[in-house]
């Protein structure tokens, strides 16, 4: 019976058991995106610095990674670094969703393993389209 009804809730909302973490210092932000993704059907954890990063993916497992660059005790990019030297992460998008809207900053970011990135303030649909495409990617 258990496994009938899971069946039914990925038919009706398949992205439900998709698990997002979202890295987002800025309380109000974080909040917003958290629950407007939540109400997406996802299934969101969130961090406002870089402090458990790692710790949090390795019990969270996380399917795709929304990062902000500036947090308060890191560098966006150096953990996009770091991340990439694991075995087994990279295989993790790495949205990067910032205010830095240098090309050279984009640039970085997706030289350094960043799959996206997005500019704040950002735009709801395009972020949703973005997510999809990521995670359309990663099941193939």
């Amino acid at each position: 019976m258990t496994a009938h009804l899971l069946n039914i809730n990925q038919q009706v909302h398949p992205y439900q058991l998709k698990r997002i973490l979202l890295i987002e210092d800025h309380d109000v932000n974080r909040m917003l995106l958290s629950d407007y993704l939540g109400y997406c059907g996802y299934n969101v954890r969130s961090l406002s610095n870089g402090t458990a990063l790692f710790s949090t993916i390795e019990n969270f497992q996380p399917d795709l990674m929304l990062l902000d660059l500036k947090l308060p005790d890191v560098d966006g990019y150096w953990l996009i670094e770091q991340i990439q030297q694991h075995p087994y992460l990279p295989k993790i998008p790495i949205i990067v969703v910032s205010a830095f809207a240098f090309k050279a900053d984009q640039e970085r970011a997706i030289s350094l393993g960043a799959r996206r990135y997005l500019v704040k303030p950002i735009n709801l649909t395009a972020l949703m389209m973005t997510i999809q495409e990521e995670l359309a990617c990663r099941c193939i």
